[in-house]
């Protein structure tokens, strides 16, 4: 037997799945590059809440990359490293940034559910399983978006706006950090 066969043997993870996991590790590490790109030029606006919400965030994507990363290969398959690429430097406004998170947030929900659904197709239950953290996640993940995005609505961006958008959005930074600490 061939050492490709006997590695192929012992493992557990589907290839197809392995696949799917290794894609969902790309769009978490681009995450993570894409929001601590958005906390610079928070930082370089003066938005200095703001830029520490997504600092965390950027953190916390690739937290879940490297949960993911590390169940492939326990899993007896391959993580792959992505490359990261074509990631934006510069945005036009806080609310531009926002409603790009949110934008974002709901892809990465869809590409978990795709995951989730292959897995319990296949029953892969480990996999399946495995990815019920990420579920629920990313429930949190859109809410906490749909939220900071709403104070632009409720509080306005004339006069003081902008500043007190970046004052409520470093008291949703404690929230996040409580609430990642919880868990």
């Amino acid at each position: 037997m061939r050492e490709k066969e006997i590695v192929t043997l012992q493992r557990s993870l589907l290839q197809d799945t392995e696949a799917m996991l290794n894609k969902q590790v790309e769009m978490e590490g681009k995450s993570s590059a894409y929001y601590l790109s958005m906390a610079s030029w928070c930082d370089m606006m003066g938005y200095a809440n703001a830029a520490k919400y997504l600092y965390t965030h950027a953190d916390e994507e690739r937290m879940h990359m490297m949960k993911i990363f590390h169940y492939v290969n326990e899993a007896g398959g391959h993580a792959i490293q992505p490359e990261i690429t074509g990631i934006r430097h510069h945005f036009n406004s806080l609310r531009e940034v926002f409603e790009l998170i949110l934008e974002h947030e709901i892809k990465v929900t869809k590409s978990i559910n795709t995951i989730v659904d292959h897995a319990f197709t296949k029953k892969d239950f480990a996999t399946f399983s495995f990815m019920q953290w990420f579920v629920t996640e990313q429930r949190e993940e859109e809410t906490m978006s749909r939220r900071a995005l709403e104070l632009f609505d409720i509080i306005g961006e004339e006069g003081v706006g902008l500043w007190t958008i970046d004052q409520e959005l470093g008291k949703l930074h404690s929230q996040s950090i409580g609430t990642a600490s919880a868990e």
